[in-house]
């Protein structure tokens, strides 16, 4: 993990995504890649509305708000013993940040939930539709950030024997084999037959040097969510490693779905991968 993606947005939830981008850069010793994007939306649907002196008026406090951003930003990377760089760029925020991570280990970004002030930093629209697009694993802090680095904690994989929890595994293996404790947690409902098994999942850890313990847990079709944070933070875990969407969006949308519920109301950092 030698390359971090750090979406920097302007609202509350900066500072943490900040902070939990930096203790991943300092224990992974990697570089730091922020990127802001103002999104291409904020002219478009102005133009439709109004005349150029309102859309200079906006221009100019849509630049006032981004250097004020990147000054914020590069007044804190400036004191920290990591390598980092900073681009601003306007366009689609999710197709923006879905070309910028081929080449990154990692994406930091960040959205606000009903534990915080109740309302969507990050649109969940939008966050659902960068992990359903992106394959670079995403790492989601919690709104009001940790007391303590996330990798320094315990990690809780979310284990429901999908292609999609196995792939969440796959890519957090240099995450997983740096935290203090690993614990599988299998979540247990209508089985699928091509599922693979939690022993298995055991045995590919333990073969890269990852002991992780077993916990089973019977979950019915709406308690999922809640029963993964509860263990979670019973565990004191830091971070949920856990595959994205094992249904479609539209499922997810419909049904409301663990990942839906997750993204939307987890106080945990999440690691997740389509």
């Amino acid at each position: 993990m030698k390359t971090i993606l750090l979406h920097v947005q302007d609202n509350h939830t900066l500072t943490p995504r900040l902070q939990a981008a930096l203790d991943l850069a300092r224990r992974f010793s990697a570089h730091l890649s922020c990127i802001h994007v103002t999104p291409i939306e904020a002219y478009t649907a102005l133009g439709a509305f109004d005349g150029a002196v309102l859309m200079a008026d906006v221009r100019d406090a849509l630049q006032e708000s981004e250097s004020a951003v990147r000054s914020t930003v590069e007044e804190q990377l400036g004191g920290e013993d990591v390598s980092w760089d900073y681009e601003q760029v306007t366009g689609h925020v999710a197709t923006t940040l879905v070309r910028r991570a081929p080449l990154a280990d990692l994406v930091v970004t960040g959205r606000e939930s009903q534990y915080g002030a109740g309302r969507l930093a990050l649109p969940l629209g939008l966050l659902g539709d960068l992990l359903y697009r992106c394959r670079t694993p995403l790492f989601i802090p919690p709104p009001e950030g940790d007391a303590q680095p996330s990798a320094l904690r315990p990690a809780v994989i979310a284990w429901d024997g999908s292609i999609e929890a196995s792939n969440a595994v796959r890519a957090s293996l240099e995450f997983l084999r740096a935290a203090p404790a690993v614990h599988l947690l299998h979540v247990e409902r209508n089985k699928e037959e091509d599922a693979f098994p939690e022993t298995r999942v055991l045995q590919y850890l333990s073969r890269h040097g990852i002991h992780a313990e077993l916990r089973t847990i019977e979950a019915g079709l709406d308690d999922v969510a809640t029963l993964i944070v509860g263990e979670a933070l019973e565990l004191k875990a830091g971070t949920i490693v856990m595959g994205g969407y094992n249904h479609s969006r539209v499922g997810e949308l419909l049904l409301g779905g663990v990942t839906r519920s997750l993204l939307r109301d987890c106080p945990i950092s999440l690691l997740m991968t389509h």
